[in-house]
Protein backbone atom coordinates (compact mmCIF):
# COMPACT_ATOMS: atom_id res chain seq x y z
CA UNK A 1 0.00 0.00 0.00
CA UNK A 2 1.06 3.43 -0.66
CA UNK A 3 2.45 6.10 1.81
CA UNK A 4 -0.12 8.57 3.32
CA UNK A 5 0.18 12.31 2.15
CA UNK A 6 1.20 14.46 4.64
CA UNK A 7 -1.66 16.01 6.78
CA UNK A 8 -2.35 17.95 9.69
CA UNK A 9 -3.13 15.28 12.17
CA UNK A 10 -4.04 15.84 15.79
CA UNK A 11 -3.56 12.71 17.98
CA UNK A 12 -5.25 14.22 20.47
CA UNK A 13 -8.50 15.09 18.52
CA UNK A 14 -8.16 11.23 16.82
CA UNK A 15 -7.85 9.47 20.74
CA UNK A 16 -11.13 11.70 21.57
CA UNK A 17 -12.67 10.51 17.83
CA UNK A 18 -11.62 6.75 18.37
CA UNK A 19 -13.23 6.69 21.76
CA UNK A 20 -16.46 8.05 20.57
CA UNK A 21 -16.23 5.53 17.43
CA UNK A 22 -15.70 2.80 20.07
CA UNK A 23 -18.59 4.10 22.36
CA UNK A 24 -21.16 4.83 19.34
CA UNK A 25 -20.28 1.49 17.09
CA UNK A 26 -21.04 -0.62 19.81
CA UNK A 27 -24.52 0.13 19.37
CA UNK A 28 -24.70 -0.12 15.49
CA UNK A 29 -23.77 -2.32 12.63
CA UNK A 30 -19.85 -2.58 13.45
CA UNK A 31 -20.85 -3.76 17.39
CA UNK A 32 -23.32 -6.31 15.97
CA UNK A 33 -20.63 -7.75 13.71
CA UNK A 34 -18.06 -7.37 16.41
CA UNK A 35 -15.39 -4.98 14.24
CA UNK A 36 -12.65 -3.62 16.81
CA UNK A 37 -9.82 -1.18 16.75
CA UNK A 38 -6.33 -1.98 16.64
CA UNK A 39 -4.19 0.74 15.76
CA UNK A 40 -4.68 4.37 14.23
CA UNK A 41 -2.10 7.18 12.62
CA UNK A 42 -2.21 10.00 10.73
CA UNK A 43 -3.30 8.65 7.28
CA UNK A 44 -3.54 4.69 8.49
CA UNK A 45 -6.59 2.75 10.22
CA UNK A 46 -6.18 -0.80 11.27
CA UNK A 47 -9.38 -3.08 12.29
CA UNK A 48 -10.00 -6.52 12.96
CA UNK A 49 -12.91 -9.15 12.36
CA UNK A 50 -13.08 -12.41 14.25
CA UNK A 51 -15.54 -14.42 12.23
CA UNK A 52 -17.87 -16.74 13.04
CA UNK A 53 -20.74 -18.58 11.57
CA UNK A 54 -23.28 -15.90 11.50
CA UNK A 55 -20.98 -13.53 8.87
CA UNK A 56 -20.61 -15.88 6.20
CA UNK A 57 -22.82 -17.60 3.25
CA UNK A 58 -24.12 -20.49 5.64
CA UNK A 59 -22.75 -21.64 8.88
CA UNK A 60 -19.86 -23.41 7.96
CA UNK A 61 -19.69 -22.15 4.50
CA UNK A 62 -17.73 -19.46 3.01
CA UNK A 63 -17.07 -15.73 3.82
CA UNK A 64 -19.91 -13.66 2.84
CA UNK A 65 -18.63 -10.69 0.50
CA UNK A 66 -20.86 -8.20 2.66
CA UNK A 67 -18.97 -8.83 5.19
CA UNK A 68 -15.05 -8.36 3.90
CA UNK A 69 -17.05 -4.92 2.15
CA UNK A 70 -18.77 -3.88 5.64
CA UNK A 71 -15.11 -4.25 7.33
CA UNK A 72 -13.29 -2.46 4.46
CA UNK A 73 -15.36 0.45 4.07
CA UNK A 74 -15.67 0.59 7.84
CA UNK A 75 -12.00 0.80 8.48
CA UNK A 76 -11.53 3.76 5.65
CA UNK A 77 -14.47 5.36 7.25
CA UNK A 78 -13.21 5.20 10.79
CA UNK A 79 -9.59 6.74 9.39
CA UNK A 80 -11.38 9.24 7.56
CA UNK A 81 -12.94 10.66 10.88
CA UNK A 82 -9.99 10.35 12.44
CA UNK A 83 -7.81 12.44 9.88
CA UNK A 84 -10.42 15.13 9.12
CA UNK A 85 -8.98 18.54 8.80
CA UNK A 86 -9.97 21.35 10.73
CA UNK A 87 -13.02 22.77 10.13
CA UNK A 88 -14.94 19.82 8.93
CA UNK A 89 -17.69 17.95 10.89
CA UNK A 90 -17.96 14.51 8.72
CA UNK A 91 -18.40 12.97 5.87
CA UNK A 92 -19.96 10.87 3.37
CA UNK A 93 -19.11 7.95 1.15
CA UNK A 94 -19.20 8.98 -2.62
CA UNK A 95 -17.85 6.24 -4.13
CA UNK A 96 -16.82 2.52 -3.14
CA UNK A 97 -14.98 -0.49 -5.54
CA UNK A 98 -14.02 -3.49 -4.50
CA UNK A 99 -12.17 -6.07 -5.27
CA UNK A 100 -12.52 -9.83 -3.97
CA UNK A 101 -9.38 -12.38 -4.23
CA UNK A 102 -9.85 -15.29 -1.58
CA UNK A 103 -12.26 -16.27 1.15
CA UNK A 104 -12.61 -16.99 4.70
CA UNK A 105 -14.24 -19.63 6.97
CA UNK A 106 -15.57 -19.45 10.28
CA UNK A 107 -12.93 -18.61 13.44
CA UNK A 108 -10.45 -16.92 10.98
CA UNK A 109 -9.74 -13.80 11.38
CA UNK A 110 -10.01 -10.60 9.28
CA UNK A 111 -7.60 -7.76 9.44
CA UNK A 112 -8.17 -4.62 6.98
CA UNK A 113 -5.73 -1.80 7.27
CA UNK A 114 -6.85 1.43 5.44
CA UNK A 115 -4.50 4.06 4.32
CA UNK A 116 -5.25 7.93 2.91
CA UNK A 117 -4.37 8.29 -0.61
CA UNK A 118 -5.70 11.72 -0.84
CA UNK A 119 -6.18 14.26 1.61
CA UNK A 120 -8.14 17.38 -0.16
CA UNK A 121 -10.43 20.09 0.90
CA UNK A 122 -12.99 18.73 -0.01
CA UNK A 123 -12.26 14.90 -0.54
CA UNK A 124 -10.70 11.81 1.07
CA UNK A 125 -9.16 8.79 -1.20
CA UNK A 126 -8.54 5.70 0.99
CA UNK A 127 -7.50 2.03 -0.19
CA UNK A 128 -8.24 -0.37 2.21
CA UNK A 129 -6.76 -3.86 2.30
CA UNK A 130 -8.51 -6.86 3.82
CA UNK A 131 -6.36 -10.02 4.83
CA UNK A 132 -6.98 -13.38 6.53
CA UNK A 133 -4.56 -12.70 10.25
CA UNK A 134 -3.82 -16.83 9.56
CA UNK A 135 -1.69 -16.52 6.52
CA UNK A 136 -2.03 -12.38 5.55
CA UNK A 137 -3.81 -13.21 2.01
CA UNK A 138 -5.04 -10.91 0.64
CA UNK A 139 -9.25 -11.40 0.76
CA UNK A 140 -10.09 -8.02 -0.58
CA UNK A 141 -8.94 -4.77 -2.11
CA UNK A 142 -11.42 -1.48 -1.74
CA UNK A 143 -10.94 1.82 -3.19
CA UNK A 144 -13.63 4.80 -1.52
CA UNK A 145 -14.00 8.43 -1.99
CA UNK A 146 -15.05 10.21 0.73
CA UNK A 147 -16.75 13.48 0.81
CA UNK A 148 -16.14 15.89 3.77
CA UNK A 149 -18.71 18.05 5.29
CA UNK A 150 -18.17 21.45 7.13
CA UNK A 151 -19.02 21.85 10.64
CA UNK A 152 -22.58 23.37 10.69
CA UNK A 153 -22.14 27.34 11.35
CA UNK A 154 -24.11 28.97 13.99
Amino acid sequence: MASAPAIAYDAERAQETVELIETIGATGLTGLLGITIRDYSAGRFVTELALRDQLMLAAGNLLHAGTALTLADTTAGWGCLVNLPAGIGGFTTIEGKANFLATARSHDVLTCTAVLLHGGRTTQVWDAEVRRSADDRLVSSYRCTQSLIEQARN
